[in-house]
């Protein structure tokens, strides 16, 4: 086999709107509006500094059926770039872009393959030379929701010993969260007898298996705070003898991040303040340059959860952090490209995970109404069977309501046993508080 190297990269999600942030400076909404396309830019220049000998990209190249037309002269502009370097471009539609979206079509360049709505099959050749490399397989959606096993569909060339590569927008074994559009199992990968899969419509970077390899590269920007640390592509090498080894690359232009901060050992709200100073400095340090948007989450145990359970005071630290980040915007004139010298770090908001100050240790040790309690939403965290019962005893009273009745059905057992947790420290709160209370005036 002549070893080659290709760019596994998906769920591009060009032009995505990035709606529903309040809060954010026009300068700071500008870079989110901009970075779906950074990092496509990002994508082409790996692709011509590493010598690619070609690219695919597995589904979910725009956001939306009616991409703009700037989105597509975008995506043209990408593709010209890549023909110059005579590095191939081979991709499929996913649920966001069918085939039979309405939006303005411009024409491919000759040396981009778009897979059409049955599975496909081209040669790849290594640029060096115009040796044949690879067979790409791949099929896009005709319409937004593919409900039927498309993986099916593809079959091994019996006849040909070239490395076989199938690129397929699909979940595999149904993961949370995500629709079931082109629904199939590891197993019917695992028995294609393709040599790589090549997958897009899961935003989480995931190999699933090797040899074959079947992976997820994760979407190229990520966009909100559901998919935050590095979002980018895999380099993939294959060797003369069909092994491949992969290469994470991040690409994103910004970078969504969660980050902790305990209220352990704090006594004071201006503690607090220069704890999320020093957090959000510390991770200016390592930006690399990048925009950074960050949900500080709050956990520990300490006098601060008091305060911080009425929201009131958590509000008023994220608007002295963001006023803060505000005036170093202001003070650097940052134009649309942000000078890696002046890192910014966005606060978009807190998540309070904290505990009253209390020995749960000791607690649940007592004979008492709430060691009974948290024994239990302990239990309850290792029985799903108890856990439903309890979320759907202390949830009955919305079951009326019918959007509300949905959004319980859609809870997730780790959602559930998080507000059982929640539940309990709420209780652990106020019980201790009132015998503190009973305590000052005894």
């Amino acid at each position: 086999m002549i070893p080659f190297r290709f760019i596994h990269a998906a769920d591009l999600h060009l032009d995505s709107p990035f709606a529903g942030m309040t809060g954010i400076p026009d300068v700071l909404r500008r870079h989110l509006q901009e970075s779906t396309f950074a990092a496509l830019d990002h994508l082409v220049e790996l692709a011509i500094t590493e010598q690619a000998d070609f690219l695919v990209v597995s589904g979910d190249v725009y956001d939306a059926s009616d991409s703009s037309l700037r989105a597509q002269l975008r995506l043209r502009e990408a593709w010209d770039r890549l023909g110059h370097h005579g590095i191939p471009v081979y991709v499929i539609h996913g649920n966001h872009d069918p085939l039979n979206a309405g939006r303005l079509r411009l024409a491919h360049p000759k040396h981009v393959t778009v897979f059409g709505p049955v599975v496909e099959s081209v040669t790849a050749r290594r640029r060096s030379d115009g040796q044949p490399v690879a067979v790409v397989s791949g099929i896009s959606y005709p319409i937004a929701a593919v409900t039927e096993n498309t993986a099916l569909q593809f079959r091994r060339d019996p006849a040909s010993d070239l490395f076989h590569i199938g690129l397929l927008h699909a979940n595999v074994d149904g993961q949370e969260g995500h629709d079931a559009y082109s629904p199939c199992s590891l197993r019917d990968l695992q028995q294609s007898g393709y040599d790589y899969w090549a997958l897009g419509h899961i935003h989480k970077r995931q190999i699933l298996h090797e040899s074959p390899w079947i992976v997820y590269p994760g979407n190229l920007q990520g966009r909100s705070m559901k998919e935050t640390g590095p979002k980018g592509c895999y380099l993939v090498n294959v060797d003369e003898h069909g092994g491949a080894k992969l290469s994470f690359r991040a690409l994103d232009y910004v970078r969504w991040l969660e980050a902790e901060l305990s209220i352990d050992g704090l006594s004071s709200e201006e503690q607090l303040r220069d704890l999320a100073e020093e957090l959000l400095e510390e991770l200016r340090e390592q930006s690399e340059g990048k925009l950074q948007v960050v949900r500080l989450v709050l956990t520990g145990r300490g006098p601060l959860h008091g305060m911080l359970q009425s929201g009131t005071e958590g509000e008023e630290l994220l608007q002295e952090l963001r006023r803060r980040e505000s005036q170093r915007l202001q003070g650097d004139g940052i134009g649309l490209d942000l000078d890696p010298a002046v890192s910014i770090v966005w606060p978009t908001g807190l998540k309070i995970k904290t505990g009253a100050d209390a020995d749960l240790a000791a607690l649940k040790q007592e004979d008492s109404f709430l060691g009974e309690l948290l024994r239990m939403a302990d239990l309850a965290e290792q029985e799903e069977e108890l856990l439903e019962q309890i979320v759907g005893s202390a949830l009955a009273s919305v079951a009326e309501d019918r959007r509300l009745r949905r959004l319980v059905r859609e809870l997730g057992a780790e959602e559930k046993a998080a507000l059982v947790r929640q539940a309990a420290e709420m209780a652990v709160t106020l019980l201790t508080e009132q015998e503190a209370k009973g305590g000052a005036q005894r």
